[in-house]
C-alpha cells in the first residue's frame, strides 16, 4: 500500500510561480511512476504531467514549457515545478502512482493504483 501525500499548493497571482511536492511512503519509490493530475471547479480530472521510473516525461499541451515534473528518488519525493501560472492553472492537484507505468499511460488516470488526497492552487489578481 502507497501512501501519497501533497503539499505545496496556495494563493499566488498570474505569472508567479509555485512548486508542488508529493511524498510517497509504503513502497519501493523507484519502480513507481507518477502523475499529477487536476480537477478545476466545475471540470473533469484532468492530465497534467507525469513520469516514469526511468525519468520519462510527459505533459498535458497547456502546461508544455511551464511546469516541470521531477522526482527524487533519495527522498521518496516527486515535484511539479509550475511557472507562469495563470487563472485557468486555478484547481485542486492531486499526485498518483503506479508501478512499472509505461509512457503511453501516464495521461490515463485509471491506470494508476494510488492517490492523494490533493492539494489546491488558486491563481488570481
Amino acid at each position: 500500500q502507497v501512501q501519497l501525500v501533497e503539499s505545496g499548493g496556495g494563493f499566488v497571482q498570474p505569472g508567479d510561480s509555485l512548486r508542488l511536492s508529493c511524498a510517497a511512503s509504503g513502497g519501493i519509490f523507484s519502480r513507481y511512476g507518477f502523475g499529477w493530475f487536476r480537477q478545476g471547479p466545475g471540470k473533469e480530472r484532468e492530465f497534467v504531467a507525469g513520469i516514469t521510473w526511468s525519468r520519462s516525461t510527459r505533459y498535458a499541451d497547456s502546461v508544455k514549457g511551464r511546469f516541470t515534473i521531477s522526482r527524487d528518488n533519495a527522498k521518496n519525493t516527486v515535484y511539479l515545478q509550475m511557472n507562469s501560472l495563470k487563472p485557468e492553472d486555478t484547481a485542486a492537484y492531486y499526485c498518483a502512482a503506479d508501478q512499472g507505468i509505461i509512457y503511453s499511460s501516464l495521461s490515463s488516470d485509471t491506470q494508476y493504483d494510488y492517490w492523494g488526497q490533493g492539494t489546491h492552487v488558486t491563481v488570481s489578481s
